[in-house]
C-alpha cells in the first residue's frame, strides 16, 4: 500500500486545501505537523526551493504547492473525483482555480498591515467578492463548482473562513451578507460538508496566534 505523508502547518490555508482533498478521497495518510520558524530537515530535503509547506510525500516522492499538489492528487486517486470529467468544465474551474491562487493572498494582507496598506488590501478583497459574486456562483446552484463540492470550493477556502477571522480582530467589515448574499450561502453550504467541518482550524485559535502575529509584524515595520 502506498505511504502518504503531508507536511503541513495547522494555520495555514493551503495546508488545508490538501487535507480536504485527501478526506474527501478517503486516502490515508499521515501528517506531519511543520514549526516554520524552526524549519525541520525534512522539510529543508522536501521543499529546498521555497522551504514551505504544504509538501505531501507519496512513495517518498515529495510534490510542494497546493494547488499541484491537489492535481496530482486528482490523477493518481480519480475516486470521488474533485474536477469536472468535461474538458470545458474542467477549464473553466481550472481558471477560478488560479484567480484564487492569485487574488487570496489579499487576505493574508489585512492583517499584516494597517492604515493605508491595509485599506488597499481591504479594497483587494472587496473587488475580488465582488467578481466571484457575479461571475463565480451560479443562481441555484450550493457550491462555487455546482451542486457537489470540487476544487474550486477548496482554493477558495481563505474566503470562507480565514477572512471571516481576520476581519474579527482586525476590526473590519467586507464580507457583508446584505452586499454578497450568494457569497454568504456559499460559505454556509462548504462549511456544512463534514469533511471541511471536522477539519477546520479553530476560530478562537486562529485569532489569538493572529493577533499576536499581526503585533509582532506592526511592531517590527515601526522600529
Amino acid at each position: 500500500m502506498a505511504v502518504v505523508k503531508l507536511l503541513g502547518a495547522w494555520l495555514s490555508p493551503y495546508c488545508c486545501r490538501v487535507i480536504w482533498a485527501l478526506k474527501l478521497k478517503a486516502i490515508p495518510y499521515e501528517y506531519i505537523e511543520e514549526d516554520l520558524s524552526v524549519k525541520s530537515p525534512l522539510l529543508l530535503q522536501c521543499n529546498p526551493v521555497y522551504k514551505r509547506v504544504p509538501v505531501l510525500i507519496h512513495d517518498g516522492k515529495p510534490i510542494s504547492e497546493s494547488t499541484v499538489i491537489l492535481r496530482y492528487i486528482e490523477e493518481i486517486w480519480p475516486q470521488n473525483p474533485l474536477l469536472p470529467s468535461d474538458p470545458y468544465e474542467k477549464a473553466v474551474a481550472l481558471f477560478w482555480i488560479k484567480f484564487a491562487d492569485d487574488k487570496s493572498p489579499s487576505i493574508s494582507k489585512l492583517y499584516r498591515t494597517d492604515g493605508e496598506e491595509q485599506q488597499q488590501a481591504a479594497k483587494e478583497c472587496s473587488e475580488m467578492l465582488e467578481i466571484i459574486e457575479e461571475h463565480g456562483l451560479i443562481e441555484g446552484k450550493k457550491f462555487l463548482g455546482g451542486d457537489e463540492i470540487n476544487m474550486v470550493d477548496i482554493a477558495f477556502c481563505s474566503v470562507a473562513h480565514w477572512l471571516g477571522v481576520i476581519e474579527e480582530f482586525a476590526g473590519l467589515k467586507i464580507l457583508e451578507p446584505h452586499k454578497f448574499p450568494k457569497l454568504s450561502s456559499w460559505i454556509q453550504n462548504f462549511k456544512s460538508v463534514p469533511v471541511i467541518k471536522e477539519n477546520l482550524p479553530d476560530s478562537d485559535k486562529m485569532v489569538a496566534l493572529l493577533k499576536r502575529r499581526r503585533e509582532m509584524l506592526l511592531a517590527s515595520k515601526s522600529n
